[in-house]
């Protein structure tokens, strides 16, 4: 079951593309994440991000990963449903107030958060924050004039 949600994909180089999320729907059984994690490292992706919700009867696990055009090959192949958005990712410099001033630059702008989770890597050492927002391209412009620094593929990317 793969999403149309890239139904336009933004016109920019590999390098400077905007991030893109994989949703996985697993079976609620104890391993099912594991078994996920090691088919992906298996095939050299790696889980740059992860955030999971657990209901009675499956789990949605959100991942960002090094090579999600890959990782969306081989969930086809395997038969993993999994749907897939852009997100933002920002980085939060070391001031303890820049959470609470990248949450209020979304708020100035009307923009509603949909999901958000912190992710496993730093590259620049500073904390990284994905979000996802009802309007992608507006949050990540917003966030970029009010000083943040917004990620792109090419910054997780091997």
């Amino acid at each position: 079951m793969q999403s149309n949600s890239l139904q336009e994909t933004p016109a920019a180089t590999a390098k400077s593309s905007p991030i893109r999320q994989l949703s996985v729907f697993l079976p609620n059984r104890v391993g099912s994440l594991m078994a996920l994690v090691k088919l992906l490292q298996e095939n050299a992706i790696e889980v740059l991000g992860l955030s999971m919700q657990d209901t009675t009867e499956m789990t949605l696990v959100r991942l960002i990963l090094s090579d999600p055009e890959s990782a969306a090959m081989l969930f086809i192949e395997k038969g993993i449903p999994h749907t897939d958005c852009f997100i933002i990712v920002v980085e939060l410099s070391e001031s303890d107030r820049r959470l609470t001033e990248c949450l209020s630059v979304l708020l100035a702008a009307e923009l509603n958060i949909e999901f958000c989770y912190p992710l496993l890597v730093r590259p620049s050492l500073f904390p990284l924050f994905a979000l996802h927002c009802d309007d992608v391209d507006m949050g990540a412009d917003v966030l970029g004039r009010a000083g943040f620094k917004v990620l792109c593929q090419g910054d997780l990317s091997r």
